[in-house]
C-alpha cells in the first residue's frame, strides 16, 4: 500500500506550504505528492490526473480537506466514487478524520458513513454558495435601485512605475521586488507591465 498526498492551490499566488508541511508530516514521500496550483471548477488537473493513473487497490489519497478536491457539488461526489469504488482506494481527509475510509480499521461501516458524511457537507456547503449568490444578486439589485453605481475606482500608478518597468525589463529587478519597491501589489505591477509591454508592442508595428 503507497500513500499518495494531493494538494491544490486556486492560483499561482496562494502559497502551498501548509498543506505540503501536513503531508509530509504524515511521511508521505515528495516524490508521491502531486500538486496542482489551478481553479476547483473542475477536474481537468494535470497532476491530479497524473496521480489517478498511478494509484492501485489499497493505496491512500491524503489530502488536507475535502474543499481541495474542489467545490462543485457533484464533480466532488463524483471524483470520491472515482476513487473509492473504481481505484478502490482508501482517502483520508486531515482536517476531518470523519471522512477518511480506511477500510482496513473499520470495513464497510467505515466506508458508509464517511460517504454519507461527504454527501451532507457537500450538499451543505454547495447550498450556502447558492443562498450567497441569492444575496449577493438581492443586494446589487437593491442598491441599484438607490441609485448605487458599482464599478472598482482605477489605481492610481507610482509616478516612477515606467522606471521600474525598464529595470524589470533590463533584468535589474523581479516583479515582486519592483512591486514591493513601488509599494503596490505584485498583480497590480505585473497589470501594468504587460499594459506597457502591449503599447510599445502596438507602436513597434504600426
Amino acid at each position: 500500500m503507497k500513500k499518495y498526498g494531493y494538494v491544490r492551490v486556486s492560483s499561482r499566488d496562494q502559497n502551498p506550504d501548509r498543506q505540503l508541511d501536513a503531508l509530509k508530516g504524515l511521511g508521505i514521500d515528495s516524490r508521491h505528492t502531486y500538486l496542482d496550483k489551478l481553479s476547483g471548477k473542475d477536474f481537468s488537473r494535470p497532476q491530479y490526473r497524473k496521480m489517478l493513473s498511478k494509484l492501485r487497490k489499497g493505496d491512500k489519497v491524503v489530502i488536507m480537506s475535502i474543499d481541495r478536491l474542489g467545490r462543485n457539488y457533484n464533480e466532488i461526489l463524483e471524483q470520491w466514487r472515482v476513487l473509492t469504488r473504481e481505484k478502490k482506494v482508501d482517502i483520508e481527509v486531515i482536517d476531518m478524520p470523519l471522512l477518511n475510509t480506511d477500510s482496513v480499521r473499520e470495513g464497510l461501516t467505515g466506508v458508509f458513513i464517511s460517504d454519507l458524511v461527504l454527501q451532507i457537507l457537500a450538499y451543505v456547503a454547495e447550498t450556502e454558495r447558492a443562498f450567497i449568490r441569492q444575496r449577493q444578486a438581492e443586494g446589487i439589485a437593491s442598491a441599484k435601485k438607490r441609485g448605487v453605481r458599482f464599478g472598482a475606482m482605477k489605481t492610481e500608478d507610482p509616478a516612477n512605475l515606467s522606471e521600474y518597468y525598464e529595470k524589470w525589463k533590463r533584468g535589474e529587478v523581479s516583479l515582486r521586488g519592483a512591486a514591493t519597491e513601488l509599494g503596490i501589489s505584485y498583480s497590480l505591477f505585473y497589470r501594468r507591465c504587460q499594459e506597457l509591454k502591449k503599447e510599445e508592442e502596438e507602436r513597434f508595428f504600426k
